[in-house]
This record gives structure tokens, sequence and C-alpha cells, in this order.
């Protein structure tokens, strides 16, 4: 598989697995590298163990990101980033159509890439910032055969329940995800308004199911 392919290949495989081990209450203090660290250990294991994620099941993907990945991405930011200035204009129904298909595209893009994880590992790089920052960026190389692939997570610290570190963007290979989505949403947006960004995601993810 090539450079480009892993571009936006890589995000998702990693995410997908975050907090497998069910039940675990972890310290609200937990280092944002000792967090991204966890996570990635856990997804390498989950997926390397699963053979329904490794073949791409759609269905098992989806259930394992609704039960195990969004307690610790905020997903919904991640959403209003990529949207842009039209999430305000949206109504809280277009905002909900907006965040599940934009998740679902995420998923039926990437999940056949899972079936490619073998003996990669992940490369935490020196932090930079204070580990008490509202917001910072956790810089990780993930290694296996070929060149390493830099994979970066932006983090935000979160208060009150369920506190503690939340992912709302992911960089890899110096392509941060949020911008990359922002500019296809900008002219979808452009083009016919929120509705037409909702109908054009729908759109592909219908395309996507055909083809799966």
């Amino acid at each position: 598989m090539n450079r480009k392919f892993f571009t936006f290949l890589w995000p998702l495989i990693w995410a997908l697995g975050l907090s497998l081990s069910a039940g675990t209450v972890w310290a609200n203090d937990e280092a944002p590298d000792a967090f991204i660290k966890r996570i990635s250990n856990e997804t390498l294991e989950a997926v390397r163990s699963d053979k329904s994620i490794k073949s791409g099941d759609i269905n098992k993907i989806m259930q394992l990101v609704d039960t195990k990945l969004m307690q610790h991405v905020n997903f919904r930011r991640m959403t209003a980033l990529a949207t842009g200035p039209g999430w305000r204009k949206a109504t809280p129904e277009q905002q909900e159509r907006l965040q599940a298909e934009f998740k679902l595209l995420l998923i039926r893009t990437y999940s056949g890439a899972l079936s490619q994880i073998s003996d990669q590992t992940i490369e935490l790089k020196p932090l930079r910032g204070a580990t008490d920052d509202k917001n910072l960026v956790v810089q990780t190389e993930v290694r296996g055969k070929g060149e390493p692939i830099q994979l970066d997570y932006r983090l935000e610290k979160t208060p009150g329940e369920g506190a503690g570190w939340k992912i709302f963007d992911l960089n890899v290979m110096g392509i941060w995800l949020v911008e990359n989505y922002r500019s296809q949403f900008a002219k979808e947006i452009n083009a016919g308004g929120v509705d037409g960004l909702i109908k054009s995601l729908s759109d592909r993810n219908k395309s996507n199911a055909k083809k799966a």
C-alpha cells in the first residue's frame, strides 16, 4: 500500500480500539502521552485478536466505535471544526445528522484497512508543552515495514463528569484530518447548504456500502 493510501488510513485504525478495557477507571490526571500510548497498544492488541474486525466486519466495527470510542473522542467538536461556519447555522437536527453521516463515512472508508495491521508498533516523541495544558499535541510514529508514519493527536482536557483527555483532531504525515475535510465540506455547503452536505455524505456512504 502506498503513502497516499496511508494518509487517511491510519487515523481510524488507531482510533477504533480506544478504551477497550471496559469498566477500568483511569485517573483524571493521566499524562496525555501515557493516554495515547495506552489506547494505541490496546487498539493493536484488540485488532490482532479479533478476526471479525480484521476482516472489515462493518457491524462489529460500528459496535466497537459506539461502545468504546466515543467516550475518548470529542466527535461533536471534530465534526463542527470540519463543517466550519456552516455548523453554527445548522439546526440541532442537522448537526446530529452531520455527526452520524461523518462518523459512518470515516468507518466505511477505512474499515478495510484493519486487515493490514500486523507487526506495527507506536513510538512517542518527547512531549512539548506542559501536561496541564487544555489543548496540546501528542506526536507519535507508527513503525513497521517501510518508512515510519507520522501520526499526531490533538487533545483537549475536559472537566467535570467523564473528565480526562479527549481527541478532536489527527495529523497523518503532515495533514490534519479536520482541515482536509473542512475544504471538502465548504464546497458542498457553498453549493447546497448544510442539507446539501448531509445529502452528499449520505450518498457517499450508500455508495461505499454498495461497494462493500
